[in-house]
């Protein structure tokens, strides 16, 4: 009998040692009052939409997506870093007082690091992994490549968007999405299958089907196709798609969801711009054999409201609109679409543009700007996704731009995506497409743009990107600076920047260039003395925003 009583007491004990090593993840925390102050560099926004026109199908259906996409947050919480759950665990059992505000900062940057601050930890000390957790946290850039060297028929599945890399003793492997995700995933594909069988639109209805099955195939082409024909009131996306995440190849796509209505009055505004993609390939200024005329025609601009998100697209900063999907087999086959989020838009540009281009562009220049060369800068950027070289050929091999730009990629794409939405939409203009007195507002909103996304850090893709912009431009003199500090534009300066800049950034991804990429980069990505001095007198004034869904609620 005392024995047993001993033996009792040693496994509590055991379990007691072991209590205590699951809580020991957490070894360090930066002041609470620092992490406050970040959290007041985001502006607290309500995004919804009225619900009421819908039916109560439709609003059934809408929950069910927010279910499945509530799980996406937990799969890309696994993608960004491979102790995230424990970590999330211990915040949660210590989330009261003070306590939460690690908790609330950890659930907006989807892991210990300060997305708003060059990814610096502000729990523990560890440095973020460039590949994230798509690669053994130990795996170098060198290994890799040597691996696939050595194994030149494994190539196809290591550099595959949809496989993480793990070891397995002394070798590396690709396991799939859908194997190592697979519990996740179950959960969301029966979610998907369930709202498929009450809608009554048959393109969500195809779309929903098709999408469940993929998460489960890790085929994901069939459903990208399903998605471009999605009409009705209900815009979802959901699955892996950007490769942002991963700083060391830029191979690996992130999940993500994006849960939205659709503005049918918007939209029909902009279906005549979505005719245009021929002719705006047509005009890149590069030589006719790096454009890309192999690209499906179908090219549809929707307006919506977002009313959720989850994953990589909740992460940190928010998109304002997003060009999908990636997939250059889809592109060639069909096309793409544009989304645009319009209640983001105009959250941020209420909260974080009119008081950041009041703090740093001329007067005249103020005057200029507007909501309405906002959004169309916006439209045109995600338009501008869509054009230039995709697929290519690198030493007689077939490849694609983001194989060979690798972690340069996002940054590259990025800054292409970005100026050719000026050059592309002054040709619209000129075709009296878009309006003529949309000209007048283009530039000036452009460049005081600029200055809210370079806060975001230039190792963010989209802050790195504008960063080379705003240095090239100045370079041009395009952009000025007076002696006040203000910014002020050179309207038919930046006409002939923004096409030199174009054909610069497109010929680096049509020859696949690499080692000219990392030249452009080192050379323009920084920030200037000039343009620290105006970012200087933006402090106070949010960075961006922080979206709250109202509609999470009604589905706890």
């Amino acid at each position: 009998m005392r024995a047993r009583i001993e033996m009792i007491w040693f496994l509590i004990f055991i379990i007691f040692l072991l209590s205590c090593s699951r809580r020991r993840v957490i070894t360090q925390k930066i002041e609470k009052e620092k992490i406050k102050a970040q959290l007041e560099k985001l502006a607290p926004v309500n995004l919804t939409c009225d619900l009421s026109s819908l039916s109560p199908e439709k609003v059934q259906v809408i929950k069910l997506l927010i279910k499945a996409s509530k799980h996406i947050d937990d799969i890309f919480l696994m993608q960004v870093y491979e102790r995230n759950l424990d970590i999330l665990r211990e915040l949660e059992e210590n989330k009261d007082g003070d306590e939460k505000v690690y908790l609330e900062y950890f659930n907006i940057m989807f892991g210990p690091w300060d997305r708003l601050n060059s990814n610096k930890p502000f729990i523990n000390s560890d440095p973020k992994p460039p590949g994230a957790n798509f690669y053994p946290q130990d795996m170098t850039k060198e290994e890799f490549e040597n691996w696939i060297k050595n194994n030149p028929d494994e190539r196809k599945q290591f550099e595959n968007e949809f496989t993480m890399i793990r070891r397995k003793g002394k070798k590396l492997i690709a396991v799939p999405y859908s194997k190592y995700f697979k519990n996740k995933l179950h959960q969301v594909s029966d979610l998907l299958r369930e709202a498929a069988g009450i809608t009554t639109n048959s393109s969500l209805k195809n779309y929903l089907y098709s999408r469940a099955k993929s998460l489960l195939s890790n085929d994901y082409y069939k459903s990208d196709l399903d998605w471009l024909n999605l009409s009705g009131d209900i815009e979802i996306v959901i699955g892996p798609y950007e490769v942002y995440e991963d700083n060391l190849f830029g191979y690996k796509a992130a999940f993500e969801s994006f849960v939205c209505v659709v503005d049918h009055e918007e939209s029909e505004k902009l279906l005549k711009i979505g005719t245009y993609i021929n002719q705006l390939e047509n005009n890149l200024p590069i030589p006719d054999k790096y454009k890309n005329f192999n690209r499906g025609s179908l090219s549809p601009i929707k307006v919506v409201n977002e009313i959720f998100n989850a994953g990589d697209a909740k992460a940190g900063i928010q998109t304002t609109a997003f060009n999908l999907p990636n997939d250059e087999r889809v592109r060639e086959a069909k096309g793409s679409k544009k989304v645009l989020l319009k209640n983001v838009m105009k959250a941020k540009f209420e909260k974080c543009w009119i008081p950041i281009v009041n703090r740093v562009l001329s007067k005249e220049d103020l005057k200029r700007v507007s909501f309405d060369g906002y959004f169309n800068h916006t439209l045109m950027h995600e338009i501008s996704h869509g054009l230039g070289p995709g697929n290519i050929i690198v030493n007689n091999r077939k490849t694609t731009v983001s194989k060979e730009l690798k972690e340069l990629y996002p940054v590259i794409e990025e800054c292409k995506a970005d100026v050719l939405s000026i050059y592309n939409a002054l040709f619209l203009i000129n075709n009296n497409v878009l309006p003529r007195k949309l000209e007048k507002t283009l530039f000036p909103t452009y460049l005081g743009g600029m200055f809210r996304s370079i806060r975001f850090g230039i190792e963010e893709a989209h802050g790195g990107a504008v960063a080379i912009q705003m240095n090239y431009l100045l370079d041009k003199g395009a952009f000025l600076i007076g002696k006040n500090g203000r910014f002020s534009v050179v309207d038919w300066k930046v006409k002939t920047a923004v096409r030199d800049l174009a054909r610069e950034i497109l010929l680096i991804q049509a020859r696949g260039d690499y080692n000219g990429a990392k030249r452009f980069i080192n050379k323009y990505c920084n920030i200037r003395a000039q343009v620290r001095s105006a970012l200087n007198k933006l402090k106070g004034i949010p960075i961006d925003i922080r979206p709250i869904f109202p509609i999470e609620k009604e589905i706890m």
